[in-house]
């Protein structure tokens, strides 16, 4: 899928098409996944449908699914930059610290 070609409404679509499939794959008729999720039949059919859905009908949707992880790939935690890694590098440790370690 090239989403730089998809429309905003087409991308919407289609993620209510992949929840839907999933939850198919996992047996779950709509009314069960809705009812588990905490939300309307009505707002899991427009999920599905890529109508008028929210970002916490999403998640609601894919915690159920046990797919709450493919958010990750969503938007991925940032990595440091070159430069923020040469300032952590400088103060790792080089080596243990003494200790007093008095035996009694």
């Amino acid at each position: 899928m090239n989403l730089k070609r998809m429309s905003d409404q087409a991308i919407v679509k289609e993620i209510g098409n992949r929840i839907r499939k999933q939850r198919l794959l996992q047996n779950y008729s709509q009314s069960e996944l809705a009812t588990r999720a905490g939300i309307s039949i009505s707002t899991m059919q427009k999920l599905e449908y890529g109508t008028a859905s929210t970002i916490k009908t999403v998640i609601q949707a894919l915690r159920v699914l046990g797919k709450l992880e493919s958010l990750n790939n969503f938007i991925p935690e940032p990595k440091p930059s070159p430069i923020e890694m040469a300032i952590f590098e400088g103060k790792q440790r080089k080596r243990a610290s003494k200790r007093n370690n008095k035996l009694k």
